[in-house]
């Protein structure tokens, strides 16, 4: 559902159709003239410490997570109100500036890279837990709230937020909004569209919007889904309301080794297959559990070629029962060991080695490019041997951690950034991965989104009808394209020009934007 709950009180300077790649120049920096126009304008909507246009104030926001790539915003504003988000929206609107809508800047496709000529608006004030209704088990909170915050709120009430990405620490739930989040124990509590019931924000007209709501249904076109995963270029987020779940009384992870990749990716098919859902399922190739290894110590086996951790949550009888089930599965696919945490510290230790994997990239290489895609579960294996043979290719290596239990992938490609050639068969080898999640039956991207990092890769998932069909729905909320223009979405002829030179010679995503 969609409701209009407040109308702009400034008329619109014109509402004629955009083309799509209106903006697809993210580079091209503005006059002295027109930065000092957009500041004086912003300055009449907000106290001075809201509004950061010197170099040294905006060079923190030139890129998010996917730091690859950057680009200094002309301007940053902090609101503190809803209605001084409406007025910069509206302001922005009046001037025709674009608007890219900012959390904790931990997205990993660049899906928050500022634009050259624009605004960041950033959400970090808006950091309040509103309510929790624990009787509901609804939260009601603001978009800069951290994941994990939200979650340590509700312990008392013995609740918690199930989607846990492996930045839940750090991770705003408006960005978690954004880019449809996900985290270890999706497989059975879900995505971020599955445990969010209402975002509330505004339009780039100035519109306070509301999708879904608190109640078990809603009237009219349930659009809630439509606004989660967007990457913010439909509205602004101001405040959403989150399902909260009930703690389980007990939770246990069996970790399953494997002398074989292969063995290991069928083996989640088949705990799938034997009816089982696990509270988390997630698979690690020897490449990755040796680095996690020396830096977390989370006593995995070092020795395999894979190792899957699946966890079992509930009651002790059911937990039991679950355990003794995956165990008899995980044989039979042909697992050379089983160990089953025996504590709770134990259990946190399997999951820390995981939730850890990113950074312990980073101490094996100085510098790492994180993949996300999806493919059907039984084509974890031969994903993961065609991986290896696209190392040899490219000569990188590259380490795996997935989300196995839904198919989400995050190979992690190492190299050095300050060899130019290196990031280009980086950027190549990712590519390749991406074109073959699509070949598989899969998407490329399950949670990190598109942003700028993917949207090459966009045009080979879809046909030029559905890319209008997106730009599309774009303009039905943002006629003038304004919110985080240039992103997602590839138009015809960014495509047109991909296809080219991508069967030829490949190509750099945004090759005019520096690297590094």
């Amino acid at each position: 559902m969609v409701h209009t709950v407040a109308k702009p009180a400034l008329p619109m300077p014109h509402t004629r159709q955009i083309p799509e790649d209106r903006f697809a120049d993210l580079t091209a920096a503005p006059p002295p003239a027109r930065q000092r126009q957009v500041v004086e304008r912003l300055l009449a909507i907000l106290p001075p410490h809201c509004v950061l246009y010197r170099e040294e104030d905006t060079r923190a926001y030139e890129c998010d997570a996917l730091s690859a790539f950057r680009q200094l915003p002309m301007v940053v504003v902090l609101p503190e109100t809803e209605e001084q988000v409406r007025g910069v929206l509206l302001a922005c609107r009046a001037l025709d500036v674009p608007v890219v809508a900012r959390g904790a800047g931990t997205s990993l496709s660049g899906g928050s890279m500022p634009h050259a000529a624009g605004v960041v608006l950033s959400l970090a004030k808006f950091n309040r837990i509103l309510s929790i209704d624990a009787l509901a088990r609804i939260a009601r909170v603001q978009p800069g709230v951290r994941n994990l915050a939200i979650s340590e709120a509700a312990a008392p009430h013995q609740l918690y937020y199930a989607p846990d990405p492996s930045s839940q620490i750090a991770c705003t739930i408006g960005g978690n909004v954004a880019e449809n989040s996900g985290g270890v124990h999706c497989l059975k509590y879900g995505l971020t569209v599955h445990n969010v019931l209402r975002v509330r924000g505004f339009t780039i007209d100035g519109e306070a919007v509301e999708f879904g709501g608190e109640a078990l249904d809603s009237p009219g076109l349930d659009l809630l889904a439509l606004m989660i995963g967007s990457e913010g270029m439909l509205a602004v987020v101001t405040e959403v309301s989150v399902k909260l779940v009930p703690k389980p009384q007990l939770a246990r992870v069996v970790m399953a080794s494997f002398d074989d990749v292969v063995k290991a990716g069928n083996a989640v098919a088949a705990i799938i297959a034997a009816g089982i859902i696990p509270a988390g399922l997630e698979m690690m190739d020897r490449k990755a559990t040796v680095a996690v290894e020396e830096f977390v110590q989370a006593g995995y086996d070092l020795q395999a070629e894979a190792i899957l951790l699946a966890e079992s949550d509930g009651t002790p009888e059911e937990v039991a029962e679950e355990i003794a089930h995956m165990e008899e599965v995980l044989l039979a696919a042909g697992a050379t060991g089983l160990r089953v945490s025996t504590s709770e510290a134990e259990r946190l230790l399997f999951w820390s080695g995981r939730k850890n994997a990113f950074p312990a990239a980073g101490r094996l290489s100085p510098d790492y490019y994180c993949m996300d895609g999806t493919i059907p579960r039984r084509m974890l294996g031969r994903m993961l041997e065609a991986i290896a043979e696209m190392e040899r290719k490219y000569s990188l290596r590259c380490i795996n951690v997935f989300h196995a239990g839904d198919g989400n992938l995050h190979p992690l490609i190492l190299f050095d950034a300050n060899d130019a050639d290196e990031w280009r068969r980086a950027e190549a080898f990712g590519a390749d991965i991406l074109e073959l999640c699509v070949e598989y039956g899969g998407t490329v991207t399950g949670e990190h989104g598109v942003g700028i990092e993917k949207i090459n890769s966009m045009c080979v998932q879809f046909s030029p009808d559905e890319r209008a069909a997106f730009f599309a729905v774009k303009r039905a909320f943002d006629p003038p394209g304004l919110l985080n223009p240039g992103k997602a979405i590839p138009t015809l002829a960014r495509c047109a020009e991909y296809g080219k030179m991508h069967v030829h010679a490949g190509r750099i995503a945004f090759p005019e934007l520096p690297r590094f």
